[in-house]
């Protein structure tokens, strides 16, 4: 696991096209899916990470709670299941189960969604506005799993998270002072670094 913080794309910056297997419904979900939604949270995530296990119940309530709300969301696996068979697609539809996960979970087979996102760490967080331009990315809040001697003991809220989609959904800038997502590095296939 290595520690990796997310690249801070540029505010502004058009959401990238996709259009990925959900691993639950097999169904393709793409952006091309979204066109009304007033937000979209993508979400770079994946099973076996100790960073998203220790906020995946905060990003399933957050799914719940903005379900009505006109925010589209979709979680997004990218690791090389080869690599790492706890991201494989069946093991993701079971945590999408587990959790009960109100938005899709789709499969970057390719990682070519994430190389388009410049997403490097699970969890990586990118919030669109209704223009699907870049308006947050980063942390979800201040907690930080304990591993030895690092994390911390701060309650997860998602309070970053939320108080930026609160913003969006308002019509409202989320303010360019953002602090970075930390995780584990996207597992990356061998052949495509």
């Amino acid at each position: 696991m290595a520690r990796t913080l997310s690249t801070m794309v540029k505010l502004g910056s058009a959401a990238p096209a996709f259009q990925l297997p959900d691993v639950v419904t097999g169904k393709a979900v793409s952006l091309a899916d979204f066109p009304q939604a007033r937000g979209l949270l993508v979400m770079f995530i994946c099973q076996h990470c100790p960073y998203v296990k220790h906020v995946e119940q905060e990003l399933a309530r957050i799914g719940k709670d903005y379900a009505d709300s006109g925010l589209a969301i979709v979680a997004i696996s990218s690791n090389d299941a080869a690599a790492c068979p706890d991201d494989a697609p069946e093991s993701l539809a079971e945590q999408a189960r587990r959790l009960g996960f109100a938005f899709p979970y789709l499969y970057d087979e390719t990682q070519e969604v994430a190389r388009a996102y410049d997403a490097a760490c699970t969890p990586d967080l990118f919030l669109f506005d209704q223009r699907q331009k870049l308006a947050y990315r980063g942390q979800l809040d201040d907690s930080r799993p304990r591993r030895g001697d690092s994390g911390n003991d701060i309650p997860v809220t998602g309070k970053d998270l939320r108080a930026a989609i609160d913003a969006v959904l308002a019509g409202q800038p989320v303010p360019a002072e953002q602090r970075p997502s930390l995780g584990c590095n996207i597992k990356w296939k061998e052949s495509a670094h």
